[in-house]
């Protein structure tokens, strides 16, 4: 049986407006095995079933050690499983050393980038690693060979030049059409951050961008992957900003739709999947 792993990294040191995605995995599990919730997804894959899922915890920041090395050996451990990973920031900032890990054991990779962002400033209120920049160093290191953005209603000069620079390619929130299916031909990594929602469906988020997509847009979409989805992020949510942890419900439904998604598109499944 193909299990998904499921590793949380509360970090938001380069959160650039509000902190508080640190918390949210915890909360994001407290939802994924909510009694009011299914636990399976859309399609069948039942995630409390004895070895389905994989939960590797959080990992711990120390005083003194650096947060990316932290994370990128996080991630390791929870790659050596052999299935899936599905991570929960956190902010997207940790998108970037988790790729250098994944990268490692994926010699070709496109990254679906669903987020009302583009999060590809060479450098955010001077920070290079802020959560408005992961993109920028997960192309300058070369940890992918395709990015997609999808969603993205925030688009201004500096992101134009750099998706010219780096080869992105783009489908805006106002061309998002139902029925959008992406032309994949290798592996896949989906970094999913919460703000590429409408906020009337994810109001739990530090920077809410109205004009978003519907959880049914992003499911749909997510469904559509033919490729295998090695990997994976939930990033930005925010319970600070929440309501009536509507964000968190949504999180956790995805957290099932894209780790559903992930075992059915795991090369050499068995017949149990």
């Amino acid at each position: 049986m193909t299990a998904l792993s499921l590793l949380g990294i509360p970090n938001d040191d380069n959160s650039s407006y509000l902190k508080g995605s640190a918390l949210a995995p915890p909360l994001i599990r407290r939802e994924l095995h909510c009694d009011a919730y299914s636990i399976r997804s859309e399609s069948g894959i039942d995630f409390g079933a004895p070895g389905r899922l994989l939960d590797h915890g959080d990992l711990r920041f120390d005083d003194g050690v650096d947060p990316w090395q932290t994370i990128e050996r996080g991630v390791e451990r929870a790659l050596a499983a052999g299935g899936p990973l599905l991570c929960l920031g956190g902010d997207h900032a940790v998108t970037h050393p988790i790729l250098r890990a994944v990268r490692r054991h994926q010699p070709r990779l496109t990254i679906v980038h669903i987020d009302a962002h583009a999060d590809l400033y060479d450098a955010y209120q001077g920070n290079p690693h802020s959560h408005a920049s992961p993109f920028a160093r997960i192309m300058e290191e070369g940890l992918a060979d395709r990015l997609i953005q999808i969603g993205l209603r925030t688009i201004n000069d500096e992101h134009r030049a750099q998706f010219e620079r780096f080869g992105v390619e783009v489908i805006e929130a106002a061309a998002w059409r139902e029925g959008l299916r992406l032309q994949l031909d290798t592996p896949v990594y989906v970094s999913l951050d919460l703000d590429g929602l409408d906020p009337a469906y994810a109001p739990g988020v530090s920077h809410r961008e109205p004009g978003g997509a519907s959880p049914r847009q992003v499911i749909d979409l997510l469904q559509g992957i033919a490729q295998p989805i090695v990997a994976g992020d939930i990033v930005e949510y925010n319970p600070s900003c929440d309501i009536a942890n509507l964000a968190a419900a949504v999180a956790a439904k995805l957290v099932k739709e894209l780790g559903g998604r992930m075992i059915e598109t795991a090369p050499h499944r068995d017949g149990g999947d």
